[in-house]
């Protein structure tokens, strides 16, 4: 058994200590937010916060979330009021959606450090996220509004 607090909630899992984090969050636990991209840890769809900080859950083994807090993007807000999800709503952000909770999870760690980033910075931080849709100016643009409401 490992357990780990998830979104403000401990939990327990059953699980071979060396499964991806990714697997144990969709599979023994059944939130679905958290998408699975390449499984090798280099598009970012799986990108959950441990601790606060972003990494991918795809290359994250369960074992190393024991006793840690983990947060997903079900976890961000209870209702979708978290200021990176209106702003992506309001500026029509996805394409077809399945990188998006990656590409907020990864914008949130930045807004919890740096509340008014630059866009250099934006664009810094959220390289290696990569949206196949390529909506990259609109994810910048949701980024930069939430960072002025937040």
């Amino acid at each position: 058994m490992v357990s780990f607090t998830l979104n403000a909630k401990s939990v327990s899992v059953d699980a071979d200590p060396s499964a991806p984090l990714l697997w144990v969050i969709r599979e023994h636990v059944g939130l679905t937010g958290t998408k699975y991209g390449c499984g090798a840890g280099l598009c970012g769809a799986c990108t959950v916060h441990l601790n606060g900080k972003a990494v991918r859950a795809c290359q994250t083994q369960v074992s190393e979330v024991a006793n840690k807090a983990v947060v997903t993007i079900e976890g961000l807000s209870t209702n979708s009021s978290h200021p990176l999800q209106k702003a992506w709503v309001a500026l029509e952000v996805p394409q077809c959606g399945y990188c998006q909770s990656g590409q907020i999870m990864k914008a949130a760690e930045l807004l919890a450090t740096n509340k008014r980033p630059s866009r250099a910075q934006i664009v810094e931080h959220m390289d290696g996220n990569i949206c196949r849709c390529g909506t990259y100016h609109k994810i910048i643009a949701a980024v930069e509004q939430a960072s002025r409401e937040g």
